[in-house]
């Protein structure tokens, strides 16, 4: 049955036709589709993806921008014509901005005027607002400059603090505001997410509120079927040390980095954002220090060569290689696992989880207390409630399900790219599955294909 497909609204067809047709964005790629309609989302792995990111590295350097992580949406917002985007969903037009407060601060603004104001309402017009209601000026300028820890005196002009509270909210971490729609280049060609702060939450299910009350249970790490200690990383995530910020991988999940305390640290939200999943040269320098410090190896089992071979020559000129041949590797094993349980169905599920989920089990029988660094510096055997008994099958059934689901997501920028002799070895895997072999015999073999496919990357590509 095909997927019904979201109708975008009128006055967002209307944004689209003036950006594309504008002379800010003169020579960006976008291509039509056979019905006429625009490709206004491409892949950055998409030869239209590409081409847009050259686009946007030849404007920052007229613009006298640093190439650096985040340096795409200070292009984008600084060409954008009327730095107002139309929602793809409802067409309401918001500031590109940070001029919407976020969930804490709109908590504590409402509790200490006493309103109900909400996360799309402008902070010119709260301002405005509170005036109406009787609300002296001065009152409403010191809140805003105690909040945003702004160099300014409350007879300072209502423009003026909005301003500086909002520069510090976009280029200094302050969480008090947030922008009408987040950046989202090269995907979508003005570079900003179709879906405006309205609707953000109800139609990009990652933006849920229930998916983000998961953040601390880091699903990616589940879904990738990452090593590491999970159930601690999870836990170090949650905890107060990582309030008012947030927890960054020093080497991301989605390029088969662990999952684990030791690897985790502290970023502000607006540099975690701009950092993506992207392996920085600093990262590389970073996790060779921790791993000599805590002799933890950094990457899952199947990435672990390359790893090596990463670490003993790493050049700065190659970051972009690394990052791919990660990205071509963890992609690799994910379609092998897939394949494994297609082809193989229960009995290769239960081979699968067998010998990559259940070493991680143990993990969740205890409790842990960290250093600041994420060293754990306390294990104790943990009280096993009701809810704790199911999230070792939570853990499971979320890496399993990622795994069937794999080939249905229909927007992968990358994808496998086994040669016909490991092709042969997959099959050969999966017939000892199917014939009752040892679970030794068959670990044996998965870990000789994992081997042999990251050699022939770093041959390829290093």
């Amino acid at each position: 049955m095909a997927k019904n497909k979201k109708n975008w609204h009128p006055e967002f067809v209307k944004y689209m036709d003036t950006i594309v047709n504008h002379e800010n964005y003169k020579g960006l790629s976008i291509k039509n589709k056979k019905n006429g309609k625009l490709c206004w989302i491409a892949p950055a792995n998409s030869d239209i993806g590409q081409d847009r990111i050259k686009w946007c590295e030849n404007k920052a350097k007229q613009l006298n921008l640093d190439i650096e992580p985040g340096v795409y949406a200070k292009v984008m917002l600084e060409i954008h014509p009327t730095k107002s985007k139309v929602c793809q969903t409802c067409g309401k037009s918001m500031s590109l901005y940070y001029h919407y407060p976020n969930a804490n601060f709109l908590s504590d603004l409402n509790n200490k005027f006493n309103k109900n104001y909400t996360h799309c309402d402008h902070i010119s017009y709260i301002w405005d607002d509170l005036i109406q209601n009787n609300i002296q000026s001065q009152e409403i300028a010191q809140y805003l400059i105690n909040k945003g820890e702004l160099n300014l005196q409350p007879t300072a002009t209502k423009d003026e603090i909005i301003n500086e509270l909002e520069l510090v909210c976009r280029t200094k971490g302050k969480k008090c505001l947030g922008p009408g729609a987040m950046s989202n280049f090269p995907d979508r060609f003005d570079g900003f997410h179709t879906y405006n702060r309205c609707c953000r939450t109800q139609h990009d299910k990652g933006r849920s509120k229930e998916n983000l009350k998961s953040y601390t249970k880091d699903r990616r790490a589940y879904e990738y079927w990452i090593d590491g200690n999970i159930h601690a990383a999870n836990q170090f995530m949650g905890s107060k040390y990582f309030q008012d910020t947030s927890a960054d991988h020093i080497g991301p999940i989605s390029l088969g980095f662990i999952h684990d305390p030791r690897y985790i640290q502290q970023m502000d939200i607006k540099s975690n954002s701009a950092k993506r999943d992207r392996l920085q040269i600093e990262d590389i320098e970073k996790i060779i220090e921790i791993e000599n410090q805590t002799q933890i190896c950094p990457v899952s089992c199947y990435s672990k060569i390359i790893w090596n071979h990463i670490k003993n020559n790493y050049d700065k000129n190659n970051i972009k290689k690394y990052n791919d041949i990660l990205k071509q590797n963890m992609v690799n094993f994910m379609y092998i696992l897939w394949f494994v349980m297609d082809s193989c169905q229960k009995k290769g599920e239960d081979v699968l989880v067998k010998i990559f989920l259940q070493p991680k089990f143990k993990y969740f029988k205890c409790t842990y207390k960290f250093s600041k660094v994420g060293a754990i510096i306390q294990e104790s055997q943990r009280n096993i409630t009701q809810k704790s008994k199911t999230e070792i099958q939570r853990y499971c059934n979320i890496a399993i399900k990622s795994v069937n689901e794999y080939k249905d997501k229909n927007n992968r920028k990358y994808t496998h790219n086994l040669v016909p002799d490991e092709c042969n070895k997959l099959n050969k895997i999966c017939n000892l599955i199917n014939s009752n072999s040892s679970e030794n015999c068959i670990r044996e073999n998965i870990v000789s294909l994992l081997e042999t496919i990251q050699d022939r990357l770093i041959k390829n590509v290093l």
